[in-house]
């Protein structure tokens, strides 16, 4: 990354607890929730692997091979699941845009410099500018959004980023809009939040470095 082996391992262990919380989701709730949380999960793993510092692990040419390949597969399952739910199209886009930076990285394209937490290093520019342009807008309006749902919505801040009026505790314990006392049951929901907005930043991170 940009500012050297430190961010690679903040950002790869970032990606990695994030995985693993969306792996343990995968126990319980509703049939649609384990499978997004799967998806969460391989997207996770899949930058966490991605981030690791070049002067620790090369990964074989071979792998980017493997790498669209995989998020290829993820991708045609997200459209296919479009339909249920508009956090799939989300999945959607970010499986085409680990696609997208595993070819950009592969030995041989042109500009490539390593993978995401690599090629920045050593300056090179990658990709397609207008593409990947596109996609740091999406992950930038992605992260503000995200980020508006978990700040109380009585903040400016929340309002401006997109924040509703869910959560925001009053003066008699009670939580409007949630209908439950002291919001300890939308803990899970606000940790899976977070989860989704740590995993938005990385992508954004590691398109910055094409």
């Amino acid at each position: 990354m940009h500012g050297g082996a430190l961010a690679g391992w903040l950002l790869m262990a970032l990606c990695a607890v994030s995985g693993a919380y969306c792996l343990l989701r995968t126990r319980t709730g509703t049939p649609q929730e384990r499978s997004t949380a799967r998806g969460e999960a391989l997207m996770g793993f899949g930058m966490a692997a991605m981030a690791v510092p070049a002067a620790v692990l090369t990964l074989p040419e071979w792998t980017w091979a493997v790498y669209a390949a995989v998020f290829g597969a993820a991708a045609l399952w997200a459209l296919r699941s479009a339909r249920r739910g508009a956090h799939h199209l989300h999945h959607l886009v970010g499986s085409l845009a680990m696609v997208y930076m595993a070819v950009t990285m592969a030995p041989g394209a042109a500009g490539a410099g390593g993978h995401a937490g690599h090629g920045a290093a050593a300056g090179d520019a990658g990709g397609i500018p207008l593409l990947t342009g596109a996609l740091l807008l999406y992950y930038a309006l992605y992260v503000l959004r995200s980020a508006g749902h978990l700040i109380p919505a009585g903040t400016g801040v929340a309002s401006f980023a997109g924040g509703s009026t869910e959560g925001v505790v009053r003066g008699g314990g009670g939580v409007v809009g949630s209908g439950v006392v002291g919001g300890a049951a939308g803990g899970g929901a606000e940790l899976t939040m977070a989860c989704r907005l740590t995993m938005g930043i990385a992508m954004f991170a590691m398109l910055l470095t094409l």
